[in-house]
């Protein structure tokens, strides 16, 4: 089996800092297309997150409750549960985030990595385990990438 984990805020959605209102959720422009794109390629698609919110204080973890629900409405069949729950092969998946914290997520888990360049990556600390396999402005480019890269490691 192979995956695309997808970070949350800033990829898959709009980064809204601390939202836990359902009606606020929407997907970024072209995140449909290529959710698409990936399930017919044969990916299993995973959704992964921190949540500084939660650890911090500022709501409870079940204000998280509703924001999964409306992502269940949005991507209907496509929220799957932690890849270790599934037999994923991560040399053969895809960790996809736009700041490099999610880079280095993907790369110590065994992953290739994109980093979605939209402006969301302020710090720029580049390390061995912070370099992206590839660099795309959105998405919807991301998973052309995907696509075009075959499934070697």
């Amino acid at each position: 089996m192979k995956a695309v984990f997808l970070d949350k805020d800033g990829t898959l959605i709009p980064d809204l800092p601390h939202n836990v209102e359902p009606a606020c959720i929407t997907l970024c422009r072209g995140a449909g297309p290529a959710l698409r794109l990936l399930a017919r390629l044969g990916y299993r698609l995973f959704v992964v997150t921190n949540q500084p919110g939660i650890a911090f204080g500022r709501f409870a973890a079940a204000a998280m409750d509703a924001v999964s629900a409306r992502l269940r409405d949005l991507l209907p069949g496509l929220l799957l549960k932690a890849a270790h729950e599934h037999g994923i092969d991560l040399r053969a998946s895809w960790m996809v985030g736009d700041i490099l914290h999610d880079v280095e997520a993907g790369n110590r888990a065994g992953c290739r990595t994109i980093l979605i360049d939209n402006g969301n990556e302020t710090e720029w600390r580049l390390g061995p385990r912070r370099v992206p396999t590839r660099m795309a402005p959105d998405l919807y480019t991301a998973a052309v990438l995907i696509a075009s890269h075959g499934d070697a490691p």
